[in-house]
């Protein structure tokens, strides 16, 4: 299909020069990079998670930005057809083709050459700029429960993240998560259920991701507000600073940084006195997982780190219950302390876990992965490990990187690898690497 449309909310209402820059970046460097977003939006809901699939399906499709002096008009040409129905775009599709041209544009227009972006604060300015300009920061009472989970899992796995979803949205909760398939979706499809039941009209299904990730982990159909922040350490501060509580399901790799960037932070001194729901929960049969992971957490950083979190097998109820209880008293410290509802200044992030890490042969074999560090400084580098290995699975640098020189090597202490060799081999025993296809391991781990 061949159409053009024209965007609305944070695009309808442009300046001329906006305008021509919006259109300049879109058809300069950043391309390629639009192109590729826009094509995984508009195959939102497939079932591959090859970032090349799409691309491949569709070579001819090209987006463009046109400039006219009431805004700005998008050209799409040779469109996957399952965006369309009877010749018009799906509205929600059009939605998050918008959230693509406006989160792209405006980082390669805002932060391009911002040298704040070295500081701690500067960081954590720029996230709270990006998304302020997705309007997705709201003064309202506190009720985002962030979601992580895989989105490669069984059937049994994401049920039990729908009936989940199903209870924080019958006590008024709305969902973030990283917008993608599996233990995405699920918790989004459960709360939606629940919101129709409680008669709640104003809800939010918020999907954070970056543009590496994005073609793997395409938006899933319920999400209403779609953010794409530019590198991964950037999208895990929007996740802890918009959050009011987390719940962590079954997942791969990419859980596994998730739970680790979470734990780095929690254990930092400044933060000990935060009030943070933190959950782990899955169905019965995810509760070896489960204790794989806490098993690895306690090996690593300590019997302190896995105080930090709670896990809870088989009780949606409880996990509801819990995370509710626990968002009441968030809003009681915010309120306490003068902090806002919708960002947490109050969290301290530190550098090392905010600085951008693209994942090379020489940077994975150089981690430091030994006992003996401070407990937040071998998480941020565990953190990284996972980091690399999602990259080498799902992203198309990634993929290139291990294709043109093997493996990535992971080097440290022999009980930290056997056990990181051990919690490996089980993610691809259980099929939590890749959603379908036999995985080859990007990894190779050195005692």
């Amino acid at each position: 299909m061949s159409t053009h449309i024209y965007p609305h909310g944070a695009l309808d209402v442009l300046s001329r020069e906006e305008v021509a820059r919006l259109r300049d970046a879109s058809s300069g460097g950043l391309h390629e990079l639009l192109r590729r977003c826009a094509l995984a939006v508009l195959t939102s809901g497939s079932a591959s998670d090859d970032p090349r699939a799409a691309g491949e399906l569709y070579p001819d499709f090209d987006i463009e930005v046109r400039q006219q002096d009431r805004g700005v008009r998008i050209e799409l040409k040779n469109a996957p057809a399952m965006a369309f129905v009877d010749g018009e775009i799906i509205h929600g599709v059009a939605e998050l083709l918008f959230a693509v041209v406006r989160d792209l544009a405006f980082t390669a227009i805002d932060l391009n050459g911002d040298t704040s972006l070295d500081t701690t604060e500067g960081i954590t300015d720029a996230v709270f700029r990006l998304l302020r300009n997705a309007r997705v920061l709201h003064p309202a009472d506190p009720n985002l429960v962030v979601c992580w989970g895989g989105h490669s899992i069984g059937q049994e796995e994401y049920k039990y993240t729908k009936q989940v979803g199903y209870e924080l949205g019958l006590r008024g909760l709305d969902i973030c998560t990283g917008c993608g398939p599996g233990a995405m979706k699920g918790p989004m499809k459960g709360a939606t259920i629940a919101h129709a039941k409680q008669r709640r009209h104003r809800t939010r299904y918020i999907g954070i991701t970056e543009p590496g990730i994005i073609a793997a982990e395409s938006p899933n159909p319920i999400v209403n507000h779609l953010v794409i922040m530019p590198d991964i350490e950037k999208r895990l501060e929007a996740f802890v600073r918009m959050a009011h509580g987390i719940i962590v399901f079954p997942g791969g790799v990419g859980t596994a940084e998730e739970i680790l960037y979470m734990l780095g932070i929690l254990l930092q001194e400044e933060n000990a006195h935060l009030r943070f729901p933190f959950i782990l929960t899955g169905p019965t049969g995810a509760a070896p997982y489960f204790e794989q992971i806490d098993k690895f957490i306690r090996l690593t950083l300590g019997d302190e780190a896995a105080k930090l979190y709670e896990i809870i097998v088989a009780d949606p109820v409880k996990v509801a219950k819990r995370m509710d209880a626990g968002v009441k008293k968030v809003k009681e410290q915010r309120i306490a302390q003068r902090d806002s509802f919708f960002f947490n200044w109050a969290l301290h992030v530190p550098l090392e876990l905010q600085q951008p890490f693209s994942p090379t042969h020489e940077l994975m074999a150089g981690l430091d992965l030994h006992h003996g560090r401070k407990p937040h400084e071998l998480a941020a580098d565990l953190r990284r490990a996972f980091s690399g290995i999602v990259a080498g699975n799902v992203k198309e640098e990634g993929l290139r990187r291990i294709e043109a020189h093997g493996p990535f090597e992971i080097h440290g202490d022999p009980d930290i690898m056997r056990a990181l060799d051990a919690l490996l081999r089980a993610f691809v025993q259980q099929r939590r690497m890749k959603i379908s296809g036999e995985y080859k391991p990007c990894y190779k781990v050195v005692a």
